[in-house]
């Protein structure tokens, strides 16, 4: 049942702003992706098996604003109970104009919720702050730094207690990311120049482990990906990639990780 409503409000929700689009009050995108692996913040989720995830993200009339819902769900039998959708508000918006230190920023909030546990007993929120510097180095690399504050919804919850061996969810995360865009001729016969997105991401997780887990204060991976876009129409866009990861503290993840993803997103 609880399944039904929430695809029911993903529906309408994407229905709305399509709708609203189409009168030029409201933009946004839909955007569904196939994973070999559900890699979140280092940790293997599902198992470290496929899952698929759908998202509905509207920009509030242009005013900086905007809501998002995203689903994620194994393509596996076993896990359904540990269905997760994410509900998230931002602000985002850029510092200091076209100066070479010109800074986007994004502010957001963030409900985790797993519809088919009991009450809250593992739902977290969050806070995030985003900054980027697109135009800091003129080779083109662009520096990314995410701050996150993720605790329980519910106190005493089995995800934020702390006895013995079990963890805890509350605690800060840091992400530092670069990223480049490279441009290569000749990878597509009908595209003169093609551009391959380069990322990389080092994750200092400072003792959060998302599923109650006893998790160290240190550095806990490293990922390296590189993905591109195609366009199969004006709004409609497929972008496959690829992605490594070096797990460097066992109490997040044990192996070391190698996944792909296959996204189509539609823009309205």
């Amino acid at each position: 049942m609880k399944h039904g409503v929430l695809l029911t409000a993903v529906v309408l929700l994407a229905a709305t702003g399509v709708a609203q689009a189409q009168e030029g009050d409201l933009h946004g995108s839909i955007d569904v992706t196939y994973q070999t692996k559900y890699i979140w913040r280092g940790f293997a989720v599902y198992g470290a098996k496929s899952a698929t995830q759908a998202c509905v993200d509207l920009d509030l009339f242009g005013t900086g604003f905007g809501v998002s819902t995203m689903g994620h769900r194994a393509n596996s039998s076993g896990y359904e109970l540990t269905e997760r959708w994410d509900y998230t508000a931002y602000y985002q918006n850029r510092l200091f104009g076209d100066e070479p230190y010109a800074t986007n920023y994004r502010l957001g909030w963030v409900y985790y919720n797993y519809p088919d546990l009991s009450y809250k007993d593992a739902d977290l929120q969050e806070l995030q702050a985003v900054l980027s510097l697109p135009k800091i180095c003129p080779a083109g690399v662009v520096p990314t730094y995410v701050l996150v504050k993720l605790w329980p919804s519910k106190s005493g919850s089995w995800v934020g207690s702390r006895s013995g061996t079990t963890g805890t969810a509350s605690g800060f995360a840091h992400i530092f990311m670069l990223d480049y865009g490279l441009p290569v001729k000749g990878l597509v016969p009908e595209i003169p120049e093609h551009v391959l997105n380069l990322h990389t991401e080092l994750v200092y997780n400072d003792g959060v482990g998302p599923g109650g887990q006893d998790v160290d204060h240190d550095w806990s991976n490293a990922v390296f990906g590189v993905s591109t876009d195609f366009n199969l129409d004006k709004n409609l866009t497929l972008t496959p990639a690829i992605y490594y990861q070096v797990s460097m503290d066992k109490s997040v993840n044990d192996d070391d990780e190698l996944w792909s993803t296959f996204g189509l997103k539609y823009k309205f």
